[in-house]
């Protein structure tokens, strides 16, 4: 294959070195949000999950009440995005699926998440606790999670009725999920 400024590189190279000017992050498969359509969230992930891309959907059951019954329904927990881990060689194989919209990037790259927040949305699930979707926080009393799986994990306190929560942002998204926690688990952060 030829590029524009007469450089042969070879078709099947994975080598960062033959690729001039394109960072190490295009060939190390990161994690990544995929932004979708409104309410494509679970179509997308069933078609990753068909093409063997490794993803990422975290689901949180609301209980909705209709005139005749109540459902309990898997919603996800951050609406709109569908987390994937790709190297970004093969971003195209994620951007044919109908319903993904794009990568969430900034001045035009892709932007990695952080390993940690990844870990820390898996850790939350995994507890068993009630884990909802809370809007973005910025301000707050900051505290840190001296026990339990949660150990190490810095967010935000919130008291209401007579209940802790324990609200962690991930700012790459800017979306916030809460969960009750015991309070003698937290320490002040700083």
């Amino acid at each position: 294959m030829r590029l524009a400024n007469s450089i042969t590189i070879p078709r099947s190279s994975t080598n960062p070195a033959d690729y001039p000017g394109i960072g190490p992050n295009f060939f190390e498969p990161l994690w990544y949000a995929a932004y979708t359509n409104a309410n494509h969230e679970k179509r997308v992930a069933q078609q990753l999950e068909q093409r063997t891309i490794e993803h990422s959907l975290p689901l949180y059951e609301s209980v909705r009440r209709w005139k005749d019954r109540r459902v309990l329904l898997q919603m996800p927990l951050f609406p709109g995005y569908v987390f994937v881990r790709l190297a970004l060689r093969d971003r195209l194989q994620l951007l044919q699926i109908p319903g993904v919209v794009q990568l969430v990037s900034f001045n035009g790259h892709p932007a990695p998440l952080p390993e940690e927040d990844i870990q820390a949305m898996q850790n939350c699930l995994g507890l068993g606790r009630q884990v909802e979707p809370h809007p973005y926080l910025l301000a707050g009393r900051r505290v840190r999670v001296k026990n339990g799986p949660l150990q190490g994990l810095e967010g935000t306190i919130l008291r209401r009725k007579n209940k802790t929560r324990f609200v962690l942002s991930f700012e790459l998204i800017m979306r916030s999920v809460a969960l009750e926690i015991d309070e003698t688990d937290l320490v002040l952060a700083g």
